[in-house]
């Protein structure tokens, strides 16, 4: 799996969630096998068995309702996935402000995207599972690797498709093959909740 290996840096928003730690939007971000869902599971599993009101929200289910699951250039090339990933933080926007806590695993590397949310989620903490394109190509869990390899697909982050690395992410994990996912989210809600906070 992956490890925690910067430093989170406090921001305004850590005060935020002093005061109110129902509303917030937590955005686990990195490319497709990079561990987004399986990180984001077990980190609303540790939410809950802590009393908090949680949605987890998934990228592919987002995709499905708001039609957008076609390997085509709009959905998949940059600017479809910039305005689909505008989507999600709006709506994640919306939920947090109904004093819950959102848990969003989604690629939508995008500065424009980070900005805004920066700007406008309420708590907003991001966090950046960086994985090398090696070990995604191996996992592959939907085959999208190989099948881009093969010719077959088109428009994929990190590779046809250029990224925008988040550059002030709250926490960024560098993979690590013994790091299992149960420990990564340990130490996730650690730092986002220290035990002064709860």
């Amino acid at each position: 799996m992956v490890q925690p290996a910067v430093t989170v840096t406090p921001n305004k928003n850590q005060t935020d969630m002093k005061r109110d730690l129902g509303a917030q939007v937590i955005w686990i971000t990195g490319l497709s096998g990079a561990g987004k869902s399986t990180l984001a599971g077990e980190l609303v599993a540790r939410l809950r068995s802590n009393g908090q009101s949680v949605v987890l929200l998934d990228g592919d289910e987002l995709r499905e309702v708001f039609g957008a699951t076609a390997a085509n250039s709009q959905n998949h090339g940059r600017e479809g996935r910039l305005a689909l990933a505008m989507q999600y933080a709006h709506l994640c926007r919306m939920i947090a402000a109904q004093g819950h806590t959102v848990v969003i695993a989604t690629i939508s590397l995008f500065h424009e995207v980070h900005k805004w949310n920066r700007a406008h989620q309420p708590g907003y903490f991001e966090v950046y599972l960086k994985v090398p394109v090696e070990e995604l190509s191996r996992r592959d869990p939907k085959g999208i690797y190989r099948r881009y390899h093969a010719g077959e697909l088109h428009n994929v982050a990190g590779l046809d498709l250029a990224i925008d690395e988040p550059q002030a992410a709250d926490w960024v994990a560098e993979f690590d093959p013994l790091r299992s996912g149960q420990h990564l989210a340990d130490d996730l809600f650690n730092k986002i909740y220290p035990r002064n906070l709860l």
